[in-house]
Parts: C-alpha cells; structure tokens; sequence
C-alpha cells in the first residue's frame, strides 16, 4: 500500500519523536537523580560536615581558653575571659547545633531511601552532642562562679577545671568523631555520583546519536516542503479570524514565498482600512447623536424660551405691584417679595440653561484667525484668578518663552478653558491647585490642565464627553461636550490624559498655524 506524502512524514516524525521522548526520559531521570545527588550533598553532607568543623574549632579554641583561664591570676583578666566565653561560645555552640539538627531535618524531607540510615544516625549523635553539652555548660556554670570570686579556693577551682576539662575533652572526642563520619561517607557518596554520571554521559550521548540520525532522515524533506505550507495555512487562518498583527516571514524567491509576502501585504492594508473604518463609524455615530440631541435641545429649548419670557415679565410687574400693595398682616409684604424673588431666581435659572442648549445645537463655526495660544491661556488665566483663589485654588502656568501661532477663535477657545477651568474647581470644593502647563510638541500646541482633586472615576471616563452626563448635582452636562465640539472645529482634539486619587490632567492639542 502506497502512503502519502503527509503520512510519511507523519510516521517519520513519529519515530524521531518517539526515539527523543525516550531520551528526554532517560536523561531527565538521571539528571533528577543527579540534583538529588548534588542537592543531598551540597544542602546535607557538606553544610553538616562544616558544621562539625565549626564545632570542632569552636570546642578546641574553648578548650584554649579553659587552660589559659586556669593559668590566669589576675582577677579581672579572668572575670573578661568568663564573660566572653559565656557571651559568644555558648551562643554559638547553640546556634551551630540548631543549624545542624536543622540540616537534618530537612534531609529526611527529599533524601533517598538508602540514605535515610545514615541521617538518622547523624540527627543521634547531633542529640546525643546537645545533651553533653547542656551538662558541659552546667560544669562551666559552677567552674566560672568560683573563678569569679576574688580569692577562690584552689582546691575547689582546680576540681571545678578538672570536671569542665574532662567534659570538653569528651566534647571533642565526640565532635571529631561526628566530622570524620561526615567527611568519609561525603566522599564515598562523591565517587558514587562521579561514577553514575559518566555512565549516565555515555548512555544520552549514544541516544542522542541514534535520535540525531533518525530525525535528519525525517527532516530534510520537512523543512523544505511542509513547513513554508503550514505557515501560509496559519496565516490565512489568523487573517479569516480578524487578526492582522502577525507577519508570516517566509524568505526566498518561490512561489510560496511571493504568496506570502502578497498575504502580508494585504493583512497590512486590512488592518489599515479596519482601523481608518473603525474612527469614522466612531466619528459618524457620534456626529449623529450630537446632531440627534442638538435638534431636541433646539426644539425644547425654542418651547420654554417663550413661556419663561412672559412668566419673568409678570414676575416683574407682580413685583411693581407689590411695592404699592397693603397687606392685613405685618409679614405679609417680605414674604410675598420673598417668593417673587425665588421665582425670579429660577427663571433666570432655567433660561441660562436653553440658552446653554442652544450652544450646543447651533454652535456657530469658528471664525479662524491667527492667534497666540500663549496670550489666549495668559488672557483667561487672569480672568478666572480671583474666581479660583475664593474657591482656595491656587493657580500656576508654564508656558513657552516665545508665541505659538495658531488658527483659532479666540472667543470660542475662551469658553473652552473657562469650563475646564470651572470643573477644576468643582472637583476641589475645599481647595487645591491648578497647573496650566502648554508645549509645543512637534506640529502641535498641547495644553495640559491638572488639578488636584479626586480623580475620574473609571466608570465615568468612558462618558465624560456625552451630552447631558454630569456628576455633579446641578450640573447640566453640556461643558465637555460643547468643549470637544469647538475643539474638534479647531482641528484638534481634547481627552482625558492621567486620572488619579491625586488629581486628573486634561489634554488638548491644536495644529500649529
């Protein structure tokens, strides 16, 4: 039976696969049993048997002081050498002990099975070591308390310092005997482990070359055929799917290579188009909704202007009438002016409002002349100052040295900055700062407005531009939105740049005339 191409292949990519895995198993296996090698005597064998050789050197450089402090007759010279001994020998002893216990303790954690015998004998004398040792320091106790007395009696100093000598001599006996036990079985587990590992060696290196050969017959013909076919299946697949960021990168002269390259090029202009679309739906959804809400505002706004106009004349010829109107009680008069008033506030009120409204539905396009945006932002600057400083907003700017010339409105950008200038201080009811900084940047004006209050909520940072949507209680919605409006006219563009709990930054850019 004839096999296909790909079946050929795919049975000769098994037999390279197969004959891999089993090496990659082979060699894992052993190289797990080599780190346990190393790891048992790096972190064990070796810590523990340097931890005898400190004991050792501990104990002998005690055994020193010990002879030296029976030799010793001035009395403070050998009270100095006590408080040493019980400062820093015995605190170390300690520590050293703990550290060796701990060392075997951990050990038995990943330690194989043939070498559990030997640890647990280590951890015996490790135990056996510590018990000695708190009767040693229970000898050195006694000993030191009659050699800190100013006249000691002799013959009970030198019985004391017969005893402590006795115990460090077992002390060290036992210390030796423990690093020797270390050191020797340290060296048998090295040569144990040198052995494996050149056997371990020559076994994966005759493997390998047996996978070598077998995976160069399965690859020449792989390489050259099927892989520049399944790249161009993947990238046709990723473009079908709506992804154009990857690249398929073939290189040569064939006919799979100027399909690829032809495939690139084409995912390069797809993604191209799909993005120029993508900000034109954008743009269109959003000039529709403005123009959507702009015929309501207009219309709702034509409706109320009227009625709000002959209630605020009544209003005023009510109040006329008042001032010459009696009434049967004293309070009646300032109550009656009173509600007139409020009435009257409300009036003026809701007509500021259509008349906001009315901005954002026939919004006059920008008469365009050139302008020095430094002048304009310096111009409201001082015009907002005194507003700011009663609302405890302290105010600073940083502006270029010389003019940036652009085509502007300067009417139009004056409301833009009032208004982002007005919501600064709303963010800041109980004060802060506010930074005006502006740039040029490239063939661009960017000016940044930051204050120092609350931050933007995430939530809110996807609407802050839509008609209508405030946060604030009485806020009509409307700032931001105729704000993008203007700016967008100018050519430029305006979002929101850092938010945080330590303030937000408005940015605007504007092409330079």
């Amino acid at each position: 039976m004839r096999l296909s191409l790909a079946t050929r292949i795919f049975l000769g990519y098994a037999v390279v696969l197969v004959t891999f895995g089993a090496v990659s198993l082979f060699a894992v296996r052993e190289l797990h049993r080599g780190q346990l090698e190393i790891r048992l005597l790096s972190e064990g064998y070796l810590a523990l048997s340097q931890s005898a050789a400190t004991l050792e050197s501990f104990q002998k450089n005690q055994a020193n002081d010990t002879a030296r402090l029976r030799d010793q007759a001035d009395l403070t010279m050998r009270r100095m050498m006590i408080q040493l001994a019980r400062q820093y020998f015995f605190e170390q002893m300690d520590q050293q002990l703990e550290e060796a216990l701990a060392i075997t303790r951990r050990l038995e954690e990943f330690a194989p099975a043939e070498e559990r015998g030997f640890i647990d004998d280590v951890q015996r004398r490790l135990e056996e070591l510590q018990a000695k040792y708190v009767e040693y320091r229970q000898d050195a106790d006694e000993a030191y308390r009659v050699l800190e007395q100013a006249q000691p009696e002799a013959s009970a100093a030198a019985l004391r310092l017969d005893r402590l000598q006795d115990a460090e001599a077992s002390l060290g006996a036992t210390i030796k005997l423990l690093h020797s036990s270390l050191e020797a079985h340290t060296r048998q587990r090295v040569a144990l482990t040198q052995e494996r590992e050149r056997r371990t060696g020559i076994a994966i290196i005759g493997l390998s070359v047996l996978a070598i050969a077998v995976g160069l017959l399965a690859t020449g013909f792989a390489a050259r055929s099927l892989k520049p076919v399944r790249t161009l299946i993947d990238g046709v697949s990723r473009i079908s799917r709506g992804d154009y960021s990857a690249k398929l990168g073939i290189a040569g002269d064939d006919e799979i290579a100027v399909l690829a390259r032809e495939l690139d090029a084409m995912a390069r202009s797809l993604a191209e188009r799909e993005a120029q679309l993508a900000q034109k739906q954008e743009a269109l959804l959003r000039a529709e909704r403005l123009a959507a809400v702009g015929r309501v505002s207009a219309q709702v706004a034509h409706e109320v202007r009227n009625p709000l106009s002959s209630i605020g004349l009544n209003v005023e010829l009510l109040g006329d009438q008042l001032e010459s109107a009696t009434f049967p009680e004293p309070d009646g008069g300032p109550e009656a002016r009173r509600l007139l008033a409020a009435v009257t506030r409300e009036v003026d009120r809701i007509a500021g409002l259509t008349e906001e409204y009315l901005k954002l539905a026939r919004l006059p396009a920008p008469t365009l002349r050139a302008e020095d945006l430094s002048t304009i932002v310096t111009s409201v600057v001082g015009f907002s100052r005194a507003e700011l400083e009663r609302g405890k907003v302290t105010v600073t700017t940083s502006l270029p040295a010389g003019p940036v010339p652009v085509q502007a409105d300067e009417g139009q950008l004056r409301q833009v900055f009032l208004n982002l200038f007005r919501n600064a201080r709303d963010a800041m009811p109980d004060g802060g700062a506010l930074e005006v900084r502006l740039e040029v940047a490239g063939a661009e004006a960017v000016v940044q407005v930051c204050d120092t209050g609350p931050g933007v909520a995430p939530e809110v940072q996807a609407r802050l531009f839509e008609p209508f949507f405030s946060t604030k209680s009485r806020g009509t919605g409307i700032g931001l939105s105729l704000s993008r409006q203007i700016v967008e006219a100018h050519g430029g563009s305006i979002g929101l740049g850092e938010s945080s709990a330590r303030g937000s930054t408005f940015v605007m850019r504007f092409p330079l005339s």
